[in-house]
């Protein structure tokens, strides 16, 4: 009897288990469904994805396209002084990063929390002093004898990167400008670096040279300027380099012999880019890169990515330009990347720095191709929606990633805790080294954070982008932000210092990076100077390479609109004084008199 009892109890034992088991699983596999529904809905952004756009996006989008309209193009010409006074932020706690000082033993450490959280009480004390420190990262890291830019910092033998090349001109331009440096110093730095550039050896070989039809290699070695390793020949870094190179010769335009010379290099430079052979084969796309012994990649620049710039610059060269269809062509590949989000067009791209990398430079405020006003929109709102898209993913955070909120954000292509696999919440989770993070199907996700897809955002959103930035010092500023301003990335998610392959773990904080990425510095001082003066928007307006590249690609509106009418009013008043200044030209006919009539009253009717 008792044993018929006790096989009874065990019985209803196993069945309470077997219910309360299938119960948990089944509430797992629901919550586990919710999740990975919410998380298809993100990465497609899709139909359903009007969860990211609230009344508050709506509003801001709204609010920003309604103050590009009202802007007036600037017709003045360029007042290049600085707005404000110079704003390195020193003191006992805060120590500088002065150039004309040796670079200290722990250029990685971070600052201390009563520093940063005094910087994040006033927003425009804290922007210039994360351009200063961004600056003198640009600054001292150079090679001395090169003046090239390392990839990343501290690294020992590591290679520089040509893209960093390229901002790190962008910086000294900066520089110059709000008095970092003298005027002096940063044009013979400049000098420097492009006339090491136009003499290192370009050729097909494999080993030997920098280069090859005027483009250059990813990565050279940071001593003697050659390829380094078995990099690739890239046209997509090789057009942020021109990018730098036209800033440094529209800035420095001084009559003296060291400004003369950067202008003359910077034009050789860029003249010299044979655009039209990295589209092989008749192909009016862009190849992505090219090789020695295998040739051009087949991989394709399609679809919208950070190569407008580089179509842009290539459509603008007078020596070898692309085809004239190419960026119809490119743009052509651009539908399967509209999305529809609450009402919004966007553009998609995952990673933030495909926004960012051409508003560095050019200003896309305003003007249109034929493809973004068949959409109602520009490029400039397109980094606009997808930059408050971001910000809305964070505080939806599908993942449950560690701090990420409204003002905690920022996917971008960045450094990483490592390719592990770790304990998060309960879960194991996947986390990534060097990777592109964002929001689309293409990019991942692992609670890494990057402070260059927040502040090289400030142009789209500033007040947004502000609050995030005050954000981030206040909660992890004493762990990454340090006397060149911020490290590359960081982890509140990684907690286990056992498995980080590269950084270190702050403990109960999470992973922070070690180094600097000069191609993610460079769009937080530039953005930054941007909202500041508009110093590099307004130099590259005036840069005819620009406007020459935008015009093939048929963008019209807002300043360059404004500038062809000054071209056109500037022609007109040269040909009028060419047919009534010479007298031997005067005397010529009734029909030249005519002429000179003619082109007067068309003078007199346009307005400067």
């Amino acid at each position: 009897m008792k044993a018929r009892r006790a096989l009874l109890w065990a019985l209803a034992l196993d069945g309470l288990i077997a219910v309360a088991v299938v119960t948990w699983l089944h509430y797992g596999y629901v919550r586990q469904a919710q999740r990975q529904a919410l998380i298809a809905t993100v990465r497609q952004l899709g139909a359903e994805a009007d969860v990211f756009v609230d009344a508050a996006t709506q509003a801001a989008v709204a609010a920003t396209q309604g103050a590009i309209v009202a802007t007036r193009p600037d017709t003045h010409s360029m007042q290049l002084m600085p707005s404000a006074s110079p704003s390195s932020v020193s003191g006992p706690e805060c120590p500088t990063a002065s150039p004309a000082l040796s670079v200290p033993r722990y250029p990685t450490a971070p600052l201390s929390r009563s520093c940063v959280r005094r910087l994040a009480r006033h927003p425009r004390r804290m922007f210039r002093d994360i351009e200063r420190r961004t600056f003198d990262y640009f600054w001292v890291t150079a090679d001395p004898v090169t003046g090239l830019t390392p990839d990343r910092w501290p690294s020992p033998h590591g290679p520089a990167s040509i893209a960093a090349v390229g901002f790190a001109l962008t910086a000294d331009v900066i520089g110059a400008y709000r008095g970092y440096v003298t005027r002096h110093a940063a044009a013979q730095r400049v000098r420097k670096v492009l006339t090491f550039l136009l003499h290192l050896p370009q050729g097909p070989g494999a080993h030997g040279y920098a280069g090859y039809h005027g483009f250059f290699y990813h990565f050279l070695n940071m001593h003697t300027g050659l390829r380094f390793g078995h990099s690739e020949l890239s046209t997509i870094d090789t057009a942020l380099l021109m990018a730098g190179v036209l800033t440094a010769g529209e800035y420095f335009d001084h009559d003296t012999p060291t400004e003369e010379q950067v202008r003359s290099l910077a034009n050789r430079l860029y003249r010299r880019v044979d655009w039209s052979w990295s589209a092989p084969g008749g192909n009016a796309l862009v190849s992505m890169a090219w090789m020695p012994r295998t040739g051009f990649s087949k991989l394709r620049w399609h679809g919208y990515n950070e190569a407008s710039i580089l179509y842009i610059l290539g459509l603008g060269s007078p020596t070898h330009p692309l085809g004239h269809n190419a960026w119809s062509a490119w743009t052509a590949t651009d539908h399967h990347d509209l999305r529809r989000v609450g009402g919004l067009t966007l553009l998609s791209f995952g990673p933030q720095f495909g926004y960012q990398y051409t508003a560095v430079w050019v200003d896309l405020r305003g003007i249109a191709d034929p493809f973004m006003r068949a959409q109602g929109e520009t490029y400039f709102l397109n980094g606009v929606i997808a930059t408050l898209v971001q910000r809305r993913y964070a505080i939806i955070n599908p993942h449950g990633w560690a701090g990420y909120g409204p003002n905690i954000w920022g996917l971008t292509a960045c450094d990483g805790p490592g390719y592990v696999r770790a304990r998060f919440d309960g879960r194991i989770r996947q986390f990534y080294g060097y990777s592109a993070r964002g929001i689309s199907k293409h990019s991942v996700d692992d609670g890494t954070l990057a402070p260059t897809a927040v502040i090289g955002s400030l142009m789209f959103v500033p007040r947004y982008v502000t609050e995030a930035t005050q954000a981030l010092l206040r909660r992890y500023g004493d762990m990454i932000y340090t006397r060149y301003g911020f490290l590359d990335s960081f982890n509140p998610s990684f907690l286990d210092a056992r498995l980080a392959r590269t950084g270190h773990v702050v403990p109960g904080r999470g992973w922070v990076d070690n180094a600097f990425l000069g191609i993610d510095q460079g769009p937080i001082i530039a953005m930054i100077e941007n909202e500041r003066s508009r110093l590099i928007w307004r130099l590259m307006r005036h840069n005819s390479y620009i406007r020459v590249g935008l015009q093939r690609a048929d963008f019209t509106g807002g300043w360059l609109s404004a500038a062809r009418a000054r071209a056109a009013l500037s022609g007109t008043r040269m040909r009028a004084a060419r047919v009534l200044g010479g007298t031997a030209h005067a005397a010529s006919g009734p029909r030249r008199k005519q002429r000179a009539l003619r082109a007067l009253g068309k003078l007199a009717r346009t307005r400067p």
